[in-house]
């Protein structure tokens, strides 16, 4: 039997290939742009019929039906990270959390620590040899699909195929659906005054020859776009975006001096434009990886100079970071920020930066604080956060005490807020 004739005889109706899905089943499903819409759909439309199935995903994208707190005892979604789409119902407490490193989670997954009995996921076409690329999020999926019973794809001639550890083999897979619909196409941000400010103070720190990481938002690309006279840059990061994308047609990226995966930018998922996914597709300066290779702190910080940029909600005097909550209420996830700011600080000449605003909700909140809010996620330990930029400047922590930290963030601190920091900082004894 040929590979054609195999994918045939696999190929079936969106609600025949949900009914692999088990009572007490739990379902993994790619970051992002890789969640498959046409089979996440069919399993909305039948979630009454199923109970105390979990779907557990980072970041989602679109709202599915399934996503029903009236409904949550037959189908309930877990999260490793929060979107839009989610972030209510963790709120609310009908959505569950699951904390964890990102660049631990295969892992956690092979060890079974992490469910994963079904796997759902967007794929290329097939190549000639019964191939699928998992091109748009390999992450925690590939572990996911060495453990399932049962792997699920939803065949898109828009997903790219790219190299790397994110190939599927037809072998593995259990049924298969069709799709053309234009996959999910996420534009850059806009760039205001305070993203321009902080990423100029970013860019001024990253020499020629330097790694970087970064991911989506203003910030981020306020540093991208500030790069284009840069030569020779190199690209380890877990999200590919429109951002590097542009510093590879300026010819600014190269990849010519990485340590660790020369010649290759290396990433975990995609999120970005459809120009950014044609690119993607075949390209061999590219390889898509599972998350425990691209985070993992020893294999990134292997790469001499890299250069890390993650945001933060709130940091206190000491240099601790919330990251991804308002004091208790849950807003995304720890994600990847601890393992590149470790990666960073293991590589030879690397720098990891935590930018933010200084302020939040109209200069009326101070993102410097004396001390978290109550019940705060730390996402980053005072002990791993180096450099910390606002639009009012830089604040090196690192090798610094704890006097000369809280000087360091009160100096980039709103102005309108120094003063009552110092005072603080005075009665807590510091300085």
């Amino acid at each position: 039997m040929t590979f054609h004739d195999a994918y045939r005889r696999k190929l079936v109706g969106a609600h025949d290939a949900v009914s692999v899905v088990r009572d007490g089943d739990t379902i993994v499903v790619p970051t992002g742009v890789g969640e498959p819409p046409t089979l996440l759909e069919a399993l909305s439309d039948r979630r009454t019929e199923l109970t105390d199935v979990r779907v557990e995903q980072i970041l989602p994208l679109r709202p599915f039906g399934y996503l029903d707190p009236e409904t949550r005892q037959h189908v309930r979604h877990n999260a490793y990270f929060l979107g839009a789409p989610t972030r209510t119902g963790a709120q609310e407490g009908w959505i569950r959390t699951r904390p964890s490193y990102f660049s631990e989670m295969p892992a956690l997954i092979r060890e079974g620590l992490f469910p994963a009995d079904v796997v759902f996921a967007m794929a290329s076409e097939m190549d000639e040899h019964g191939y699928f690329s998992l091109a748009l999020a390999p992450d925690y999926t590939m572990a996911a699909v060495s453990r399932a019973r049962a792997v699920v794809l939803e065949v898109n001639p828009q997903v790219p195929y790219a190299f790397g550890d994110c190939h599927v083999h037809l072998d593995q897979v259990a049924a298969i659906v069709e799709d053309e619909r234009p996959l999910t196409a996420v534009g850059l941000p806009e760039i205001g005054p305070v993203q321009q400010a902080i990423g100029a103070y970013v860019a001024d720190l990253i020499p020629d020859g330097a790694t970087i990481q970064i991911g989506f938002g203003a910030i981020p690309d306020a540093v991208v776009m500030q790069l284009t006279d840069r030569k020779d840059l190199g690209v380890h990061t877990e999200m590919i975006g429109d951002g590097i994308l542009t510093l590879v047609e300026a010819g600014v990226v190269t990849n010519r001096l990485k340590t660790a995966f020369p010649h290759k930018s290396v990433a975990t998922f995609a999120l970005g434009s459809e120009r950014l996914y044609r690119w993607m597709h075949r390209n061999r300066g590219l390889e898509m990886h599972p998350v425990d290779v691209t985070n993992d702190p020893y294999l990134a910080g292997s790469n001499d100079l890299l250069h890390t940029i993650n945001a933060t909600v709130e940091i206190d005097f000491l240099g601790q970071c919330c990251s991804e909550s308002i004091g208790y209420v849950p807003y995304s996830g720890t994600g990847g920020q601890s393992d590149f700011v470790r990666a960073a600080n293991r590589s030879r000449g690397g720098k990891s930066f935590i930018v933010t605003p200084s302020t939040a909700k109209g200069d009326t909140i101070s993102r410097i604080v004396p001390t978290l809010k109550p019940g705060a996620h730390v996402s980053t330990s005072k002990n791993d956060v180096s450099y910390v930029v606002t639009e009012y400047g830089v604040a090196q922590l690192r090798g610094r005490t704890n006097a000369e930290r809280a000087e360091a963030l009160i100096a980039i601190a709103h102005p309108r807020f120094r003063e009552e920091l110092g005072v603080a900082a005075q009665e807590m004894r510091i300085l």
